[in-house]
């Protein structure tokens, strides 16, 4: 989910630290924080031909915080995602074949709240501390089917929908379904999911930061 401002207003450091205090005021107790990197690749020509058109214009890389021995890269226009040990990113900077143009990092802290995990954070500029959206991941940890926890998480996140509108803050949270069919993933959640779950996010995030 990521924070979708009202027409007007601006992203704001207050509004992450509330949604922390909902978090905790629902019963969710801090577990330490996260951070989950992501990085817009774009090919590095050779020459001044163009590169042939199976070759990526560009894709996502993504570092998942609980992760850190795999490496996942997200190919939008191909519907494809991908992964490889966390080593490939040390020989792509080898190879020179794609070039890092910007990397966002998602950070901030883990709660435990039932059978609910929550992680809720903020996405900001490597390079910089603009803040350019703010989100939360839920997950119902005693299943793993998507279908099966749908009506659950729908539930929590009424109940945190609920919560969060006592502040009378200027904006709210929305959920963007991924179509996780469209990358050839299954009902069984994995880190594929997750990784287009971000990829999805970020979308969402740079639209609203436009609008």
């Amino acid at each position: 989910m990521h924070w979708q401002p009202n027409p007007g207003a601006t992203l704001n450091s207050q509004i992450l630290a509330e949604a922390c205090a909902c978090a905790e005021g629902l019963g969710g107790a801090k577990d330490g924080r996260w951070r989950t990197a992501m990085t817009f690749y774009r090919p590095m020509p050779r020459d001044s031909s163009a590169p042939p058109a199976d070759v990526p214009r560009d894709f996502l890389g993504l570092a998942l915080h609980d992760r850190p021995d795999t490496y996942f890269f997200i190919l939008r226009a191909h519907r494809l995602v991908l992964h490889a040990d966390a080593s490939i990113q040390a020989i792509m900077e080898k190879l020179q074949s794609y070039k890092a143009r910007v990397v966002f990092n998602f950070e901030g802290f883990q709660y435990k709240l039932g059978d609910f995990r929550l992680r809720v954070g903020k996405c900001v500029p490597s390079m910089a501390e603009t803040l350019r959206g703010i989100m939360m991941e839920v997950e119902y940890l005693p299943l793993s089917s998507i279908e099966k926890s749908r009506q659950i998480l729908e539930e929590f996140f009424d109940i945190w929908q609920e919560a969060l509108a006592k502040k009378s803050l200027p904006g709210h949270f929305i959920h963007i379904e991924s179509n996780f069919a469209d990358y050839g993933l299954q009902d069984h959640y994995t880190s594929q999911h997750t990784a287009v779950q971000y990829a999805t996010c970020m979308a969402q995030l740079m639209a609203a930061v436009r609008s």
